[in-house]
């Protein structure tokens, strides 16, 4: 089991990915051939099960991609099957307080950090994979490690305790979505506004603090460069479905 992301941090490589709404293995090893460090398997508002979602998982596995998976909603449930089918990371949306922070953690780490059911799953080889085969405490510890759980920043609750929540043992990064987020503000697609700036620059600040990793939906390259030049430390630009519409709108325009 490999985080192929993890590394790419490590070195202060930013990044790259999209989120994934398609569906279709096949889909998966387009984005993965195309080069993507990690597609985002939504959970929230697509479509996908969780049998389906591991089916994606394994498509990215294969091809070397990092398969993230936002769950569709802040529940034990939720987080647990979908570490336990194999997702690298969990992005949670709609956090709005530490309380809820602490059963994610609760959730999705196994202790000391936290009190995630133990199973010896597939993303451990159901118990034959070699860190596995260790033990449990050195199974438990490089899971613990290896996947990271990245509340998702998108409202005014979460952004007053962005600096409580950075700093938890459990908290691997912050993901930051911007249309959720100005919607809470009160300034909803403002990104121009400096409350806007200034929220991402202290959710930026909170993370980088704690040594935390920060991530951001960017709905164009052009925001995803400007998000990287702020201290971004991973870009999920636009979704799949976006780059197809505007590859075959491409195409019949030179065509026509």
């Amino acid at each position: 089991m490999i985080n192929f992301s993890k590394k790419k941090l490590e070195n202060k490589e930013v990044l790259l990915g999209s989120f994934f709404e398609l569906g279709g293995q096949t889909a998966v090893e387009a984005a993965a051939i195309a080069g993507l460090d990690f597609i985002i398997i939504d959970n929230e508002h697509g479509p996908f099960d969780i049998e389906t979602t591991m089916s994606y998982i394994r498509a990215a596995e294969l091809r070397g991609m990092t398969p993230i998976v936002r769950v569709k909603e802040i529940s034990r449930s939720a987080i647990l099957k979908s570490l336990d089918i194999g997702a690298r990371a969990l992005i949670i949306p709609c956090v709005e307080n530490i309380d809820q922070v602490k059963d994610i953690i609760k959730w999705g780490k196994y202790p000391p950090r936290g009190e995630r059911g133990f199973f010896f799953s597939r993303i451990g080889g159901y118990g034959h994979d070699p860190v596995a085969s260790k033990g449990v405490g050195p199974y438990m510890d490089y899971m613990n490690n290896e996947t990271w759980l990245i509340p998702q920043c998108e409202t005014v609750g979460a952004l007053e305790v962005i600096e409580e929540i950075a700093a938890m043992d459990g908290v691997d990064g912050i993901f930051i979505g911007p249309f959720d987020l100005s919607n809470s503000m009160g300034i909803s697609g403002q990104f121009d506004k400096p409350e806007f700036k200034e929220a991402v620059a202290r959710i930026i600040k909170a993370c980088h603090d704690k040594d935390k990793f920060v991530m951001y939906y960017a709905n164009d390259v052009n925001i995803a460069k400007d998000m990287m030049a702020q201290g971004i430390d991973g870009v999920a630009v636009s979704m799949d479905v976006n780059f197809l519409i505007s590859g075959y709108k491409s195409m019949l325009k030179n065509l026509k």
